[in-house]
């Protein structure tokens, strides 16, 4: 309960923070900087070397590019048959495709089960959504920019980000049966646990509420692919589909059912795919995605 209030806390701090002006507008990048450099890099040390290889942890793995390569087939239809431009499909497939499986998810998770469910959410957000992220998701930017095609090293960008990088000390860590202890298990600790108050303030400060008339229509279809389409096709696949069942599934469907990705909606501001749709995919999408978190929470609660 404790971690719940404090995720409404800190939303809260975040949105008075982007209000009062107190603090430089920069300051949600230079959270999320540390978040992504030192928060996630921490957890990462911690908890995927002492997990134990099950094939159930595949579930987690994958999920993310199920439903970025749901995002890259259904959406360019719908596009077609709402006669939207090239950069409002590039847009959707973004910040629908890709979820906010870190900076909402983590605490989402550890508050619903957990500090320990956070090892299930590193998979679905590391070697899942972060390098669908940097593999797809550019791909999608390029070929959606009304620019020229830029080539990138995308490659050498993955393993030379240092989450990633730390992501993979943590898999031959585990691999080699290592971890952590004592004072150095007690150091990241102490820095992990600044992702759950850091991450949600930045989010916080960044929610933008601008409806644009001519975005309504793309934005609902947007949110009802990324907050009940995807985690139906992913909790269908895995419960029906496989008869998967336990914590595993559970956090895993919940982190398909989060809102949009930030990160997304950035790479399609960056590259000019519908700025001010992108803006409100996550602005109005993160907080509707609370509720659809809830009902997803019940419905995988029901059967378990």
């Amino acid at each position: 309960m404790t971690n719940l209030v404090l995720l409404f806390v800190c939303l809260g701090l975040g949105l008075l923070l982007q209000r009062s002006k107190v603090f430089p507008i920069s300051t949600p990048e230079v959270l999320n900087n540390f978040v992504i450099y030192i928060s996630l890099p921490a957890l990462a040390l911690i908890y995927i070397p002492a997990i134990k290889p099950e094939e159930n942890l595949l579930f987690p793995i994958f999920t993310p590019y199920i439903i970025i390569v749901t995002a890259i087939l259904v959406i360019p239809l719908l596009g077609k048959y709402y006669n939207w431009s090239r950069e409002t499909i590039g847009c959707l497939i973004l910040t629908a495709g890709l979820g906010n499986t870190s900076f909402v998810g983590f605490p989402v998770i550890e508050a619903l089960y957990g500090p320990e469910a956070l090892k299930i959410a590193l998979l679905v957000d590391q070697p899942g959504s972060f390098v669908a992220l940097s593999t797809f998701g550019i791909a999608v930017a390029s070929i959606y920019s009304a620019g020229k095609t830029r080539k990138r090293d995308i490659t050498m960008r993955i393993l030379m980000f240092p989450p990633f990088i730390t992501f993979t000390i943590a898999v031959i860590m585990n691999l080699s049966e290592v971890q952590f202890e004592g004072i150095a298990l007690g150091v990241l600790e102490r820095l992990g646990a600044t992702l759950t108050p850091l991450a949600l303030i930045s989010v916080g400060m960044q929610l933008k509420f601008n409806v644009m008339t001519e975005n309504i229509k793309p934005m609902l279809a947007g949110l009802s692919f990324k907050l009940l389409l995807a985690p139906f096709i992913v909790f269908a696949l895995f419960i029906w589909g496989f008869g998967a069942s336990g914590t595993v599934i559970k956090v895993t469907i919940m982190e398909a059912a989060m809102g949009p990705m930030i990160t997304g909606s950035i790479l399609a501001i960056t590259y000019n795919l519908n700025p001010r749709l992108a803006s409100m995919m996550v602005g109005i999408g993160i907080p509707v995605s609370f509720l659809t978190l809830a009902f997803w929470y019940f419905v995988l609660e029901s059967i378990a």
